[in-house]
């Protein structure tokens, strides 16, 4: 399915926003939609033909799978989020689908080519890239958080800001993209304890949620007391 540019809800968050409209025409002409159901494989450990996507809706995990079989979540990709490593394949990571998903798709080869062609973009993949990097880095952290009401508080809050198109405010209201086993994977919790600290935090007016996965956020400043970000 070819790009449509024109109706694409990132394309002035996306790293192909730094392009002229000639210059975005000539990349989506090489490009394609593609689109996944929760749970499918974009790119798996050890694939040695990769491709690059900017995520245009839903989300996907970066993971790795132990010698025992464990999954450790390594980072999250949110819409207007680049994927695809450039210059060497995914040797050790699955990246995998945790929504329904769409994204823009181009071959290592047009992507190369494109930044060798526009500086522009090579800029914002950089910078693109280095506020990934930074995302991945604060939900690693999580794990050193002392406990689980700071953990799956700093949790939401990370995932509301993904959802938002600030980069001053979270989202009201967003769809939590992990399950509550993945998010205690993540937590390194129980499921129960996730839960648990879930229903305590919309019981204190701090959240409500919507249906399976829907979450709205109703106060901020004490979820992030709670998350320890500042004292309460």
């Amino acid at each position: 399915m070819t790009l449509a540019c024109d109706t694409c809800p990132v394309r002035d968050r996306a790293a192909c926003s730094a392009l002229t409209e000639d210059e975005r025409a000539t990349l989506a002409a090489v490009g394609r939609t593609r689109k996944l159901s929760r749970g499918d494989i974009l790119f798996q450990a050890g694939d040695e033909e990769t491709a690059c996507a900017t995520l245009v809706s839903g989300a996907l995990k970066v993971s790795s799978i132990s010698h025992d079989g464990e999954e450790r979540i390594l980072a999250l990709i949110h819409p207007a989020g680049f994927i695809g490593e450039m210059f060497q394949p995914f040797a050790k990571y699955d990246v995998v689908a945790l929504t329904n998903t769409s994204m823009c798709v181009f071959s290592r080869r047009d992507m190369e080519s494109a930044i060798a062609r526009y500086p522009a973009l090579a800029h914002a993949l950089l910078r693109r890239s280095q506020e990934d990097l930074h995302a991945s880095r604060q939900l690693l952290e999580l794990t050193g958080k002392h406990g689980a009401r700071e953990k799956v508080a700093s949790l939401l809050l990370a995932l509301a800001q993904a959802a938002s198109d600030s980069p001053c405010h979270p989202a009201r209201y967003f769809d939590l993209p992990l399950t509550r086993g993945e998010m205690a994977n993540m937590l390194g919790l129980t499921i129960e304890t996730v839960s648990r600290q879930l229903s305590k935090m919309e019981q204190s007016g701090y959240i409500r949620r919507n249906g399976v996965r829907g979450i709205e956020l109703i106060a901020p400043a004490p979820l992030r007391a709670a998350s320890g970000e500042y004292p309460a």
